[in-house]
């Protein structure tokens, strides 16, 4: 891959996508380590095939992602076979879409062989517990769930296995966030089961603090990717400590600037945040995020 990025990516997106590949690798083979943000319907785009590997191989070292990433590789790894493809969905009509079921673009999502399969199993798992972040119980349950597609290709469940460090802010936002909300409600959970973002950014600030060689790959924007990176200001301008600004920078966005979005937003605005700084390596590629991210990925394990 890295061969065919190198001859053929040569100009404007594709050109901007193999510089920033050439210098993740360098990045990464350093000794740098790599955050990477998840926004978007990347799980449901079944982003883990390329993204396991990395995690499994070592190549990621954090992962910042929505709730909806996280819960639904879960909800493909054990409903794969069941999920549905709508190759018209551009051209359904509001009587043809009230026919449907959790659509996501060009495909549904089972409601009862995924959400509803984990939802009894989970309110045990909230049950038992004293207080512990989302993403541990799912941890602890995509290990041991009967798998409908190949494990091979879930990114949680290998970042299960190699217990990478997750961070998942407003996690509220998300299926498995509205149910214990629900549960909460109506007294079948306590809400302190479940830790808050606050909880997440404590454990971000730690995680950063181990090395002074972070870098951050963001996919889409939003709070996925505004999250983790505004932990360096945090430290810097409200504890008042020495840490190292953001060392290395990607994003990849179909978005613009002058929208105003978190998704858009270019990284010489990160530098006035003191979130990045002058000399700090930064790429954009405006690209469709299905097509680049597996190719850079696949590029960084050098196969």
């Amino acid at each position: 891959m890295r061969d065919f990025v190198g001859r053929h990516f040569r100009h404007f997106n594709a050109g901007e996508l193999r510089r920033c590949s050439e210098s993740l690798c360098d990045f990464v083979d350093d000794g740098g380590r790599l955050m990477i943000t998840l926004a978007g319907a990347m799980s449901t785009a079944e982003i883990g095939r390329s993204l396991a590997p990395a995690i499994r191989q070592g190549k990621i070292h954090a992962i910042c992602c929505t709730g909806a990433n996280l819960e639904e590789d879960l909800f493909h790894l054990i409903a794969a076979s069941h999920y549905g493809d709508v190759p018209n969905w551009r051209d359904l009509s509001p009587h043809e879409e009230s026919q449907l079921k959790n659509r996501i673009t060009n495909r549904t999502l089972p409601e009862e062989k995924a959400i509803r399969k984990v939802e009894s199993q989970l309110i045990s798992l909230w049950n038992e517990s004293t207080g512990k972040l989302p993403h541990e119980f799912l941890y602890e349950l995509v290990k041991q769930t009967e798998a409908d597609a190949d494990p091979r290709d879930s990114w949680l469940l290998a970042a299960a296995e190699c217990n990478l460090p997750l961070f998942v802010p407003g996690w509220e936002d998300s299926t498995l966030g509205n149910i214990f909300a629900a549960k909460v409600i109506d007294g079948s959970v306590d809400i302190d089961a479940i830790l808050s973002g606050t909880h997440y950014m404590l454990a971000l600030a730690e995680w950063f603090r181990e090395n002074p060689c972070n870098g951050f790959l963001q996919v889409g924007g939003g709070i996925a990717g505004d999250f983790p990176i505004c932990v360096v200001p945090m430290l810097r301008q409200d504890l008042g400590e020495d840490v190292p600004l953001w060392a290395w920078f990607a994003q990849i966005s179909e978005s613009r600037p002058s929208y105003g979005g978190y998704s858009g937003a270019p990284p010489n605005e990160k530098i006035s945040w003191e979130k990045l700084g002058v000399e700090t390596p930064k790429f954009v590629i405006e690209s469709d995020a299905t097509i680049v991210l597996p190719i850079l990925l696949t590029c960084l394990l050098n196969e």
